[in-house]
């Protein structure tokens, strides 16, 4: 499988998936920068965190406007698997991929640790390696990670069991409903404020997130296993 690392300028965890895919599952994955237009070489899309264009205006604003993201929506609408982490998530919302937004955290201040995620739905092409209830000891580093949707958007993620992740005893931002991780409607394009991409190794302090990846892999071969 071939996995699209996007980066943008003041990406900063490009590096981290590329490691969790090509080092650590042994897949392919290529670093595509932002200017270019052109997804169709790829299997999958990830979408890293960092602080796209500084943060400027809004977290993800100016980045959703990028050539690429035109290309990430065209994945998106093909079924392809998109993963958006923390300032990738932001991305997402903001190109409308994703329902809600990303505030700033409740506290008004940046938080970098471990937190621990539930997980609320095993039945998705990100999930299908975990168990329903699993815990998961997953980072963060965000300051502006506090989910907000309005009530209806957010009985809809819940009756669908799109909430994929919940933070787990301690919401560290705020956000509703403890939500840390969503899904869009054809169940393809994943969310997540916390960063599996810095939980594949034991080295790390947890292996926890390795399984998310596995998850993209296994589902992909799957689908595709009648194409061989």
């Amino acid at each position: 499988m071939k996995f699209a690392v996007i980066q943008f300028p003041g990406s900063n965890c490009d590096l981290d998936m590329y490691h969790a895919v090509k080092d650590v599952l042994g897949e392919e994955a290529e670093y595509v920068w932002h200017d270019e237009a052109d997804l169709s070489g790829f299997d999958g899309v990830l979408v890293p965190g960092g602080f796209s264009f500084g943060d400027y205006l809004r977290c993800g604003a100016i980045a959703r406007f990028s050539n690429i993201m035109k290309e990430v929506v065209k994945a998106a609408e093909a079924g392809k698997p998109v993963l958006g982490v923390c300032n990738g998530f932001q991305v997402l919302t903001e190109a409308g991929l994703l329902p809600g937004a990303l505030l700033r955290n409740r506290d008004l201040k940046f938080m970098c640790r471990n937190v621990t995620l539930k997980v609320e739905n095993a039945g998705t092409m990100f999930t299908a390696e975990y168990a329903e209830g699993d815990e998961l000891t997953i980072p963060i580093a965000h300051g502006e990670g506090n989910y907000y949707c309005d009530d209806e958007t957010y009985s809809k993620l819940k009756e669908s069991g799109r909430i994929v992740f919940t933070y787990s005893g301690d919401n560290p931002n705020g956000s509703v409903g403890d939500i840390a991780g969503i899904l869009n409607e054809k169940g393809n394009v994943l969310g997540m404020m916390p960063h599996p991409e810095r939980a594949v190794e034991k080295l790390l302090g947890s292996d926890d997130g390795l399984k998310m990846f596995q998850s993209i892999v296994k589902e992909w071969r799957e689908s595709h296993a009648n194409y061989a």
